[in-house]
């Protein structure tokens, strides 16, 4: 087995330092930032048909309202982390903040399937400014150690809670008001932020100010878009179809030349002794697959619950607050666990609960009796899956000088935005694949048995990474 440096221990510390009045502020601006990108992720979801309805979306192009922000909120995450570096990290912040707001009410005014789309694509870049200058806010603002992972169990169950806060959200907002108010929504909130953050959030960037490396931001930008557009590709028309193995192909082509790139350059993107620390490179793993693993399956639930057990959008959004609750539960546990044990305790621990959790949902039926089961399941899994969330970041962002904090947090959201985006369509793909084109409750049923079962493999394959890789030795 390989050798790693044991993660930091943090049994038998002295009395955790309080947080002052100051962080408490600046924590709140922060969370409430990250909480409202983390709602712009899902809250889309059920207000596609209404939308498509409303503007004329031809069927094949609905799926761009989605596809359009994924795109640039997971491929662009890595550079735009680095321009953070350069420009300062809390310039980036607002500027992207500032982003979102006009391409909040652009896409809530929008006449047209053509500007909406813009909208959505300037709400992908301003989210991947955002989330990594903001994590790296956090991780600079707070001091390694007990401070620090409470901030970040704060932020993952606020983060993990907002892409499940946001399909209830779009629902009742679909429901009661407009479409149009999933995206309006942003704008007071990204202007409460912007009049707050200027005064109680310092500048952060390094001592240094290292050049950017344009050909390595320019190889792993268009790579994960390639890879990102593939995996969309082939959740809406199978693995084999042409438009999906090209940017597969592509995106895997053109990472392998971002990899040469960077043992060539004088100051990387991403300097490789960086991506070969075992906490960097299995603690950004196990992130990718706690994100894909969790947000797929809401999907996956999504389908059961209206497609077998003839639930309404809205109904089935409600249903996940269980799940949202979970999350919120587990953000706030993870903390004290890793205080009390170990970070590797954490990941392991909550990957057997939510692997257990994923696993029990195996036995849902035909009917409505199965909500006695998918709940608590539900519940269960949310707090497993926020351990590890909280256990990845703290894991992924350890041991690094505040100059690489930037990096450090580019790739942690980098691998929390390709998971959120990814788990679907690979979710899609498998359920397309066992219904055979058969589209009953009951042949739905099968195909997010299937799923689900893939689902759980992948939840326990992390947990034996991080039992592998990332134990802390004796």
């Amino acid at each position: 087995m390989t050798t790693t440096t044991p993660l930091p221990a943090t049994t038998g510390q002295a009395p955790s330092p309080q947080l002052t009045g100051r962080l408490r502020v600046v924590l709140a601006v922060l969370l409430v930032a990250q909480f409202m990108l983390a709602v712009d992720f899902s809250i889309l979801n059920v207000a596609l048909p209404a939308i498509g309805d409303d503007l004329g979306f031809s069927l094949g192009g609905l799926q761009w309202i989605a596809t359009a922000f994924a795109l640039c909120a997971a491929g662009f995450t890595l550079f735009f982390g680095r321009i953070g570096d350069l420009a300062g990290r809390k310039r980036i912040f607002l500027g992207s903040l500032a982003l979102l707001g006009v391409a909040s009410l652009a896409g809530g005014l929008a006449p047209t399937p053509e500007i909406l789309i813009l909208a959505r694509v300037a709400q992908g870049l301003a989210t991947a400014a955002a989330t990594p200058a903001g994590l790296a806010l956090l991780t600079t603002s707070f001091p390694e150690g007990p401070l620090r992972q409470k901030a970040l169990g704060l932020n993952g169950a606020l983060m993990s809670a907002g892409f499940t806060a946001g399909a209830v959200l779009g629902g009742v907002l679909t429901d009661l008001l407009s479409w149009r108010w999933a995206f309006l929504i942003n704008v007071p909130v990204a202007l409460a932020v912007l009049l707050a953050a200027p005064a109680v959030i310092a500048e952060s960037r390094p001592a240094g100010r290292p050049r950017l490396d344009l050909p390595g931001a320019l190889s792993v930008t268009l790579g994960l878009l390639g890879i990102v557009y593939g995996l969309t590709q082939a959740g809406e028309h199978g693995w084999t179809h042409p438009l999906a193995l090209t940017g597969l192909l592509a995106g895997a082509a053109l990472l392998v030349v971002f990899h040469r790139v960077e043992r060539r350059a004088a100051q990387p993107l991403v300097p490789l002794h960086v991506l070969r620390r075992p906490t960097v490179a299995w603690g950004n793993l196990l992130g990718l697959l706690a994100f894909v693993t969790e947000t797929s399956l809401v999907y996956l639930l999504t389908l059961y619950l209206q497609k077998t057990l003839g639930f309404s959008a809205l109904a089935a959004g409600l249903s996940f607050g269980v799940l949202g609750l979970g999350t919120v539960a587990g953000g706030l546990l993870a903390p004290k666990v890793i205080a009390r044990t170990s970070t590797a305790t954490v990941l392991i621990g909550g990957g057997l609960l939510q692997t257990a959790a994923t696993a029990v949902l195996l036995l849902m039926g035909g009917t409505s009796a199965s909500m006695g089961l998918l709940l608590p399941a539900t519940f269960l899994g949310g707090v497993g899956n926020m351990l590890v969330i909280v256990g990845f970041m703290v894991t992924a962002t350890t041991g690094l000088p505040d100059h690489q904090q930037g990096l450090a947090t580019g790739l942690a959201s980098m691998s929390q935005q390709i998971g959120i985006t990814m788990g679907t369509p690979i979710m899609s793909a498998i359920v397309t694949a066992a219904i055979g084109g058969v589209v009953t409750a009951g042949a739905v049923l099968h195909g997010v048995t299937v799923a689900i079962a893939v689902n759980a493999a992948l939840v326990l394959s992390g947990v034996l990474i991080a039992a592998l890789f990332l134990r802390p030795r004796a």
